[in-house]
């Protein structure tokens, strides 16, 4: 439990999903419509994409197999140039869909003194800079391999994703001197249950219907941030 980290009279962490939780859509799937915008991927990947995000609503998405389809079009191109295109990305793309009564509630924590951390199930490379523009103070994401500053389209380490969020917090908290209070915990997806369950202060953000059954008998508090995109369920 990620509350057994923590210590009493120091500041309180605070962790946020991203997708559909600070922001009214799932990047990794506007990356994917971006990318067949701008002519970098074929419209067939959109539609497999697509097509395996449904899962991820029920809690059975296999997370690998989305990330070798959705990883392609990253191979062989250099970091530096990705960069520039995500810069881009986030201004067309991500700044309009910013919930901003999520925005309000990172600058809550942040007036109080708290850490704001986003963890995401989504790539390193969407995830860090949305998470700096948003002011966060850091993000876990999931990590991709690089050779000589060329994405090579794999993964590396353990998986920012369901039970993965936990352990890369926990493996986050260890290696960050910072004693904290407590945790807040906040995101919209049954996929988070184990890192809402680690936390001492659960918050369910427009949840999905499963979620929002386990909060409701939890007795969580459930937020609901509204947005003129909002995904409809």
């Amino acid at each position: 439990m990620l509350e057994n980290t923590v210590k009493k009279n120091r500041p309180y962490l605070a962790i946020f999903d991203l997708d559909e939780t600070l922001i009214a859509a799932n990047s990794a799937s506007l990356w994917t419509a971006f990318l067949v915008e701008q002519e970098i991927a074929l419209p067939a990947l959109l539609a497999k994409e697509q097509k395996i995000m449904a899962a991820y609503t029920k809690g059975d998405m296999d997370m690998r197999s989305y990330l070798r389809s959705t990883l392609v079009p990253l191979v062989g191109k250099n970091i530096a140039a990705i960069e520039e295109l995500v810069s881009v990305f986030i201004d067309q793309k991500i700044k309009p869909a910013i919930y901003q009564d999520g925005l309000a509630r990172i600058n809550w924590h942040k007036k109080r003194g708290d850490k704001v951390i986003i963890v995401s199930a989504t790539s390193e490379h969407l995830v860090k800079p949305i998470a700096h523009m948003l002011g966060a103070d850091d993000a876990i994401a999931i990590e991709l391999e690089t050779l000589n500053h060329i994405y090579t389209g794999n993964t590396k380490g353990v998986l920012s994703y369901q039970q993965g969020k936990v352990t890369r917090m926990k493996a986050w908290l260890a290696s960050n001197d910072t004693l904290y209070k407590g945790c807040y915990g906040y995101s919209d997806s049954i996929n988070d249950l184990p890192l809402l369950n680690a936390v001492d202060k659960p918050f369910a953000v427009n949840p999905d219907p499963t979620l929002a059954m386990h909060a409701q008998m939890k007795d969580w508090t459930i937020m609901d941030w509204r947005h003129d995109n909002n995904i409809l369920r």
